[in-house]
Protein backbone atom coordinates (compact mmCIF):
# COMPACT_ATOMS: atom_id res chain seq x y z
CA UNK A 1 0.00 0.00 0.00
CA UNK A 2 2.59 2.38 1.23
CA UNK A 3 4.60 1.80 -2.35
CA UNK A 4 1.67 2.48 -4.09
CA UNK A 5 1.83 5.84 -3.13
CA UNK A 6 5.16 7.12 -3.69
CA UNK A 7 5.39 9.30 -6.14
CA UNK A 8 6.87 7.73 -9.36
CA UNK A 9 10.07 9.16 -10.91
CA UNK A 10 9.27 11.32 -13.95
CA UNK A 11 9.07 10.30 -17.52
CA UNK A 12 12.30 11.58 -19.70
CA UNK A 13 10.02 13.47 -21.63
CA UNK A 14 8.69 15.66 -18.01
CA UNK A 15 12.28 15.75 -17.39
CA UNK A 16 13.55 17.60 -20.44
CA UNK A 17 10.44 19.62 -20.39
CA UNK A 18 11.37 21.17 -17.00
CA UNK A 19 15.26 20.96 -17.84
CA UNK A 20 15.33 24.62 -19.20
CA UNK A 21 13.90 27.71 -17.39
CA UNK A 22 12.20 30.41 -19.49
CA UNK A 23 15.17 32.83 -19.43
CA UNK A 24 17.60 29.35 -20.52
CA UNK A 25 14.65 28.92 -23.38
CA UNK A 26 14.53 32.62 -24.32
CA UNK A 27 18.45 32.62 -24.79
CA UNK A 28 18.16 29.24 -26.97
CA UNK A 29 15.75 31.29 -29.47
CA UNK A 30 17.50 34.35 -29.45
CA UNK A 31 20.92 32.46 -30.59
CA UNK A 32 18.49 30.15 -33.24
CA UNK A 33 17.37 33.83 -34.30
CA UNK A 34 21.17 35.48 -34.12
CA UNK A 35 21.71 32.61 -36.70
CA UNK A 36 19.34 32.86 -38.46
CA UNK A 37 20.27 36.75 -39.21
CA UNK A 38 23.25 35.46 -40.81
CA UNK A 39 21.28 34.01 -43.52
CA UNK A 40 20.54 36.94 -45.60
CA UNK A 41 24.25 38.10 -45.72
CA UNK A 42 25.81 34.70 -46.61
CA UNK A 43 23.72 34.38 -49.47
CA UNK A 44 24.25 37.72 -50.68
CA UNK A 45 27.74 36.58 -50.35
CA UNK A 46 27.11 33.40 -52.14
CA UNK A 47 25.36 36.08 -55.29
CA UNK A 48 23.50 32.97 -56.32
CA UNK A 49 19.98 31.86 -57.94
CA UNK A 50 17.38 32.41 -54.79
CA UNK A 51 16.02 29.19 -55.49
CA UNK A 52 19.72 27.02 -55.69
CA UNK A 53 20.20 28.85 -52.21
CA UNK A 54 16.96 27.86 -50.62
CA UNK A 55 17.56 23.91 -52.04
CA UNK A 56 21.10 23.82 -51.13
CA UNK A 57 21.08 25.12 -47.76
CA UNK A 58 18.69 22.35 -46.68
CA UNK A 59 20.59 19.88 -48.85
CA UNK A 60 23.27 20.72 -47.41
CA UNK A 61 22.30 20.47 -44.14
CA UNK A 62 20.69 17.30 -44.20
CA UNK A 63 24.20 16.05 -44.32
CA UNK A 64 25.30 16.67 -40.54
CA UNK A 65 21.98 16.36 -39.40
CA UNK A 66 21.62 12.68 -40.27
CA UNK A 67 24.62 11.30 -37.86
CA UNK A 68 22.92 13.49 -35.15
CA UNK A 69 19.37 12.27 -35.33
CA UNK A 70 20.44 8.54 -35.28
CA UNK A 71 23.03 9.53 -32.22
CA UNK A 72 19.32 10.78 -30.51
CA UNK A 73 17.62 7.97 -31.50
CA UNK A 74 19.95 5.65 -29.81
CA UNK A 75 19.77 7.18 -27.28
CA UNK A 76 15.77 8.13 -27.13
CA UNK A 77 14.46 5.96 -29.42
CA UNK A 78 12.96 6.53 -32.77
CA UNK A 79 10.98 10.01 -32.72
CA UNK A 80 6.59 9.09 -32.71
CA UNK A 81 5.36 8.17 -36.23
CA UNK A 82 2.64 11.27 -35.50
CA UNK A 83 5.49 13.52 -35.32
CA UNK A 84 7.36 12.13 -38.18
CA UNK A 85 4.10 13.35 -40.41
CA UNK A 86 4.40 16.96 -38.54
CA UNK A 87 8.16 17.33 -39.52
CA UNK A 88 7.31 16.67 -42.91
CA UNK A 89 4.43 18.91 -43.16
CA UNK A 90 6.42 21.54 -41.29
CA UNK A 91 9.56 20.82 -43.65
CA UNK A 92 6.84 21.87 -46.34
CA UNK A 93 5.71 24.94 -45.08
CA UNK A 94 9.35 26.15 -44.42
CA UNK A 95 10.20 25.13 -48.27
CA UNK A 96 7.32 27.33 -49.18
CA UNK A 97 8.35 30.37 -47.26
CA UNK A 98 11.92 30.02 -48.19
CA UNK A 99 10.68 30.32 -52.15
CA UNK A 100 7.84 32.51 -51.45
CA UNK A 101 10.08 35.34 -49.44
CA UNK A 102 12.65 34.95 -51.92
CA UNK A 103 10.04 35.94 -54.87
CA UNK A 104 8.49 38.71 -53.46
CA UNK A 105 11.38 40.49 -52.76
CA UNK A 106 12.00 40.29 -56.89
CA UNK A 107 8.33 42.42 -56.95
CA UNK A 108 8.39 44.26 -53.64
CA UNK A 109 12.19 44.58 -52.53
CA UNK A 110 13.93 43.52 -49.55
CA UNK A 111 12.67 46.11 -47.10
CA UNK A 112 8.61 45.50 -48.02
CA UNK A 113 9.27 41.80 -47.98
CA UNK A 114 11.48 41.72 -44.57
CA UNK A 115 8.29 43.52 -43.23
CA UNK A 116 5.84 41.25 -44.40
CA UNK A 117 7.17 38.05 -43.59
CA UNK A 118 7.12 39.15 -40.07
CA UNK A 119 3.77 38.83 -39.80
CA UNK A 120 4.54 35.16 -38.15
CA UNK A 121 4.57 37.69 -35.21
CA UNK A 122 0.76 37.39 -35.07
CA UNK A 123 -0.04 34.16 -37.20
CA UNK A 124 2.09 32.50 -34.94
CA UNK A 125 0.38 33.01 -31.72
CA UNK A 126 -2.79 33.08 -33.89
CA UNK A 127 -2.53 29.16 -34.87
CA UNK A 128 -1.78 28.92 -31.22
CA UNK A 129 -4.26 29.92 -30.29
CA UNK A 130 -6.73 27.93 -32.91
CA UNK A 131 -5.50 24.82 -32.72
CA UNK A 132 -3.93 24.65 -29.48
CA UNK A 133 -5.96 26.95 -26.95
CA UNK A 134 -3.19 28.95 -26.31
CA UNK A 135 -4.26 32.47 -24.82
CA UNK A 136 -2.52 35.66 -26.28
CA UNK A 137 -1.84 38.07 -23.65
CA UNK A 138 -3.06 41.78 -23.83
CA UNK A 139 0.34 43.30 -23.13
CA UNK A 140 1.51 41.44 -26.43
CA UNK A 141 -1.63 42.60 -28.37
CA UNK A 142 -1.03 45.87 -27.39
CA UNK A 143 2.83 45.56 -28.20
CA UNK A 144 2.55 43.87 -31.63
CA UNK A 145 2.11 47.05 -33.82
CA UNK A 146 4.91 48.99 -32.20
CA UNK A 147 6.84 45.43 -33.03
CA UNK A 148 5.78 45.85 -36.71
CA UNK A 149 6.33 49.36 -36.96
CA UNK A 150 10.02 48.88 -35.46
CA UNK A 151 10.43 46.22 -38.22
CA UNK A 152 9.23 48.59 -40.73
CA UNK A 153 11.98 51.22 -40.10
CA UNK A 154 14.64 49.13 -39.48
CA UNK A 155 14.03 47.63 -42.90
CA UNK A 156 14.24 51.02 -44.60
CA UNK A 157 11.17 50.80 -46.21
CA UNK A 158 10.35 54.13 -45.88
CA UNK A 159 13.42 55.46 -47.36
CA UNK A 160 13.78 53.22 -50.33
CA UNK A 161 11.16 53.45 -53.85
CA UNK A 162 8.94 50.72 -54.54
CA UNK A 163 11.23 48.38 -56.90
CA UNK A 164 9.58 47.57 -60.12
CA UNK A 165 7.82 43.95 -60.35
CA UNK A 166 4.12 42.89 -59.31
CA UNK A 167 3.26 45.06 -56.44
CA UNK A 168 -0.11 42.87 -55.91
CA UNK A 169 1.71 39.27 -56.08
CA UNK A 170 4.49 40.43 -54.36
CA UNK A 171 2.58 41.28 -51.44
CA UNK A 172 0.52 38.36 -51.66
CA UNK A 173 3.49 36.00 -52.19
CA UNK A 174 5.19 38.17 -48.88
CA UNK A 175 2.41 38.06 -46.82
CA UNK A 176 1.59 34.03 -47.31
CA UNK A 177 5.63 33.72 -47.17
CA UNK A 178 4.79 34.93 -43.06
CA UNK A 179 2.44 32.34 -42.51
CA UNK A 180 4.03 29.33 -43.93
CA UNK A 181 7.06 30.58 -42.23
CA UNK A 182 4.41 30.52 -38.59
CA UNK A 183 3.22 26.83 -39.71
CA UNK A 184 6.49 25.50 -39.44
CA UNK A 185 7.43 27.26 -35.84
CA UNK A 186 3.64 26.11 -34.54
CA UNK A 187 4.32 22.41 -36.00
CA UNK A 188 7.99 22.41 -35.00
CA UNK A 189 6.90 23.81 -31.82
CA UNK A 190 3.74 21.20 -31.28
CA UNK A 191 6.51 18.17 -31.83
CA UNK A 192 8.72 19.75 -29.09
CA UNK A 193 5.94 20.10 -26.42
CA UNK A 194 5.21 15.98 -27.16
CA UNK A 195 8.88 14.72 -27.65
CA UNK A 196 10.76 16.93 -26.20
CA UNK A 197 13.54 14.58 -26.13
CA UNK A 198 13.50 14.64 -29.93
CA UNK A 199 15.09 18.18 -30.73
CA UNK A 200 17.12 17.09 -33.86
CA UNK A 201 15.05 13.94 -35.58
CA UNK A 202 12.38 16.62 -36.14
CA UNK A 203 15.01 19.27 -37.48
CA UNK A 204 16.32 16.88 -39.96
CA UNK A 205 13.24 15.01 -40.89
CA UNK A 206 11.56 19.37 -41.46
CA UNK A 207 15.28 19.61 -43.29
CA UNK A 208 15.03 17.23 -45.66
CA UNK A 209 11.27 17.52 -46.86
CA UNK A 210 12.06 21.68 -46.82
CA UNK A 211 14.85 20.75 -49.63
CA UNK A 212 12.46 18.30 -51.44
CA UNK A 213 9.88 21.22 -51.34
CA UNK A 214 11.38 24.46 -52.04
CA UNK A 215 13.80 22.11 -54.63
CA UNK A 216 10.33 21.40 -56.54
CA UNK A 217 9.47 24.86 -56.13
CA UNK A 218 12.72 26.68 -57.18
CA UNK A 219 12.48 23.98 -60.32
CA UNK A 220 8.80 26.01 -61.17
CA UNK A 221 9.59 29.70 -60.21
CA UNK A 222 13.35 30.27 -60.68
CA UNK A 223 14.89 27.49 -62.05
CA UNK A 224 17.61 25.35 -59.95
CA UNK A 225 21.11 25.96 -61.32
CA UNK A 226 23.67 23.85 -59.63
CA UNK A 227 27.18 25.30 -61.13
CA UNK A 228 28.49 27.55 -58.69
CA UNK A 229 31.72 28.81 -57.90
CA UNK A 230 33.67 27.65 -55.24
CA UNK A 231 33.79 30.63 -53.35
CA UNK A 232 29.62 30.32 -53.28
CA UNK A 233 29.99 26.82 -52.05
CA UNK A 234 31.51 27.94 -49.68
CA UNK A 235 29.37 30.25 -48.23
CA UNK A 236 26.43 28.40 -48.72
CA UNK A 237 27.87 25.29 -46.89
CA UNK A 238 27.91 28.35 -43.98
CA UNK A 239 24.50 29.47 -44.58
CA UNK A 240 23.34 25.45 -44.08
CA UNK A 241 25.65 24.77 -41.06
CA UNK A 242 24.70 27.94 -39.57
CA UNK A 243 21.56 29.52 -40.62
CA UNK A 244 20.03 26.07 -40.79
CA UNK A 245 21.33 23.37 -38.48
CA UNK A 246 22.46 25.91 -35.60
CA UNK A 247 19.52 27.95 -36.33
CA UNK A 248 16.72 25.30 -36.43
CA UNK A 249 17.92 23.11 -33.57
CA UNK A 250 18.21 26.13 -30.86
CA UNK A 251 15.03 27.75 -32.01
CA UNK A 252 13.22 24.10 -31.61
CA UNK A 253 14.92 23.49 -28.08
CA UNK A 254 14.08 26.66 -26.79
CA UNK A 255 10.75 27.43 -28.47
CA UNK A 256 8.30 24.52 -26.80
CA UNK A 257 9.12 25.89 -23.55
CA UNK A 258 8.06 29.79 -24.39
CA UNK A 259 4.53 30.95 -24.92
CA UNK A 260 4.13 31.06 -28.72
CA UNK A 261 3.75 35.02 -28.54
CA UNK A 262 7.35 35.41 -26.50
CA UNK A 263 8.90 32.68 -29.27
CA UNK A 264 7.44 35.03 -31.83
CA UNK A 265 8.00 37.90 -30.58
CA UNK A 266 11.83 37.11 -29.79
CA UNK A 267 12.52 35.81 -33.78
CA UNK A 268 11.81 39.72 -34.65
CA UNK A 269 15.15 40.23 -33.13
CA UNK A 270 16.38 38.20 -36.56
CA UNK A 271 16.10 41.29 -38.85
CA UNK A 272 17.84 43.58 -36.28
CA UNK A 273 20.98 41.79 -35.74
CA UNK A 274 21.04 41.32 -39.41
CA UNK A 275 21.61 45.00 -39.94
CA UNK A 276 23.93 44.03 -37.17
CA UNK A 277 26.04 41.44 -39.14
CA UNK A 278 25.87 43.42 -42.06
CA UNK A 279 27.31 46.55 -40.06
CA UNK A 280 30.77 44.51 -39.40
CA UNK A 281 30.98 41.79 -42.38
CA UNK A 282 29.62 43.27 -44.90
CA UNK A 283 30.15 47.34 -44.08
CA UNK A 284 26.63 48.52 -44.34
CA UNK A 285 26.22 51.80 -42.72
CA UNK A 286 22.49 51.60 -41.23
CA UNK A 287 20.55 55.21 -41.34
CA UNK A 288 19.38 56.97 -38.15
CA UNK A 289 15.73 55.45 -39.18
CA UNK A 290 16.67 52.11 -39.39
CA UNK A 291 18.97 52.46 -35.68
CA UNK A 292 14.93 53.79 -34.08
CA UNK A 293 13.65 51.25 -35.42
CA UNK A 294 15.87 48.57 -34.11
CA UNK A 295 15.79 50.19 -30.95
CA UNK A 296 11.74 50.10 -31.13
CA UNK A 297 11.75 46.53 -31.58
CA UNK A 298 13.75 45.49 -28.65
CA UNK A 299 11.91 47.58 -26.56
CA UNK A 300 8.74 46.49 -27.87
CA UNK A 301 10.10 42.63 -27.33
CA UNK A 302 10.87 43.50 -23.84
CA UNK A 303 8.23 44.88 -23.25
CA UNK A 304 5.82 42.61 -25.14
CA UNK A 305 7.38 39.87 -22.98
CA UNK A 306 8.33 41.58 -18.92
CA UNK A 307 6.90 39.74 -16.39
CA UNK A 308 4.89 42.19 -14.05
CA UNK A 309 6.10 41.93 -10.53
CA UNK A 310 3.35 40.85 -8.24
CA UNK A 311 3.15 41.66 -4.19
CA UNK A 312 3.87 38.82 -2.04
CA UNK A 313 0.42 38.48 -0.06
Amino acid sequence: MDTARKPSAPSPATAAQGAATPAAASLLVVGGAACLSASAMFVKLADINAGTAAFLRCAIAVLPLVPLMLLEQRRHGALPRPLRGYAVLAGVFLGADYVMWTLSILDIGAAVATVLINVQVIAFPVLSRLFGGNKIPRRFLYATPFMLTGIALASGVLQRGQQSGNTVRGVVLGMAAGVAYAAYLYLSRLSGQRSPQHVVSPVCVSTAATAVASGLIALLATGLPLTISAAAWGWIVALALLGQVAAWILISKGSPRLAPNTAAALLLLQPVMAIGFALLILHETPTLVQLCGCALVIASVWLANRTPRTANL
